[in-house]
């Protein structure tokens, strides 16, 4: 099966489709709803390189697409939130008063509004309650960070209107901070900061020690096309934290020869080959991948600057290497994906995105020639691993923020 632009709804259907839903919940007793219907978005993110690199304190070059959450909402005077799933088929909901991880309930998908809400709270920013729909074109568990787009747009549906709004950097800390300790998923910054901060046509830089950016130029000739596997990402949170931990353990032991080493960012190659013999192989693998990916994502920016084609296949390539075999996280799936696309004129480069076993790969592929790719992917990928792909032709974005609606 085969996505592309014509999946998602323009934002004047999207708009008019949830304003219907929302305007067709059942009333309530005393609902509180107050003012019009407002209507925020936050898009997914594709991450083309720097992966992994995030928790350490590294570089990534992440992407905001137009894979989307959006919700249509009104705010309301009780202290709550009362959200509808379109996506989930449900509805959900949960008191502001006294929230905070301990008092979390089952796992659902309404954990990262609220987690997002404490987070707000907990950093002295208002929040306030409304009752909304969500709905979202960005698939779950493929690894284009849903998550995160739940959590940017729920920020900004909880926002007290007219109040002063914290930058993209510290809104995505502010989240970030939320899944960390609310849902208990220890992640990086990379995936709130691509939602918060997108910029139509650009990537993003960001730099995850200071929690800044700089946008960088797509080449005018390419396409970003995601390929997703058909294969949900089974990065279970024990396997993504015994990663962490032995980056962590890893800078512990190059720290106690080298002063000044306070992450894997701080290790250069020649560091890493000083203290290989003290750190456990694994570890040393770990570490090796995270230095040498940090230079990759700087390569990278110069290769998409200087529309050097030939250097961002083979940096791709390295990457997902890398992925596969130093760090343990690609899969049978996500190498059988590369592989097809690779072989595909007019497909740049390719690789495994997101945490990893499971989930999608990232292409850059010449114009006109994605089609190509995505016949090939049809024709092939089912065949090799009995699964059902999906292709989905994407844009880089603008990131989260209020979709004004006509009266």
């Amino acid at each position: 099966m085969s996505d592309g632009h014509t999946g998602n709804p323009s934002t004047a259907a999207r708009a008019a489709a949830l304003r219907g839903k929302l305007e067709a919940l059942p009333a309530g007793a005393d609902s509180g709803a107050s003012g019009p219907i407002r209507l925020v978005r936050a898009p997914g993110r594709v991450n083309l390189i720097g992966e992994h690199t995030d928790y350490n304190q590294g570089l990534v070059l992440p992407a905001a697409i137009d894979r989307e959450v959006w919700i249509a909402f009104w705010p309301w005077d009780r202290s709550e939130v009362e959200l509808t799933s379109v996506e989930f088929g449900e509805t959900r909901s949960f008191s502001l008063a006294g929230l905070s991880p301990e008092t979390r309930g089952a796992r659902s998908w309404i954990d990262y509004v609220a987690a997002t809400a404490w987070a707000m709270r907990d950093a002295g920013l208002g929040v306030r309650g409304f009752r909304g729909v969500m709905d979202s074109t960005v698939p779950i568990g493929s690894g284009l960070s849903s998550s995160a787009a739940i959590e940017m747009a729920s920020s900004c549906a909880l926002a007290v209107p007219g109040a002063p709004r914290p930058d993209a950097g510290a809104m995505a800390a502010i989240a970030q901070r939320g899944e960390n300790r609310y849902v208990g998923v220890n992640c990086g910054i990379m995936d709130q900061f691509a939602s918060a901060a997108g910029r139509a046509g650009h990537a993003l830089l960001i730099d995850c020690r200071i929690n800044q950016f700089k946008t960088a130029l797509m080449p005018a000739g390419l396409s970003l096309v995601v390929c997703e596997t058909g294969s949900s990402r089974r990065l279970e949170a024990s396997a993504y934290n015994t990663r962490r931990s032995e980056c962590e353990l890893g800078v512990k032991l190059i720290a106690e020869r080298e002063p000044g080493v306070r992450s894997l960012r701080d290790v250069n190659d020649a560091m890493l080959e000083r203290n290989r013999d003290r750190l456990p192989e694994v570890v040393a693998r770990r570490c090796e991948h995270v230095v040498r990916e940090d230079g990759r994502v700087m390569d990278t920016v110069a290769a998409l600057r200087d529309g050097d084609l030939d250097a961002l296949g083979r940096l791709f390539a390295a990457s997902h290497a890398s992925l596969r075999d130093l760090y343990e996280v690609s899969s049978a799936e996500l190498d059988a994906m590369v592989d097809i696309a690779v072989a595909v004129p007019g497909v740049v480069a390719s690789r495994m995105t997101g945490a990893g076993f499971g989930g999608c790969t990232v292409n850059l592929v010449e114009h006109g020639a994605e089609e190509a790719l995505r016949d090939a992917v049809l024709a092939q990928y089912r065949n090799q691993t009995g699964l059902e792909p999906r292709v989905y032709i994407v844009a880089a974005v603008d990131g989260a923020g209020e979709v004004k609606l006509d009266a």
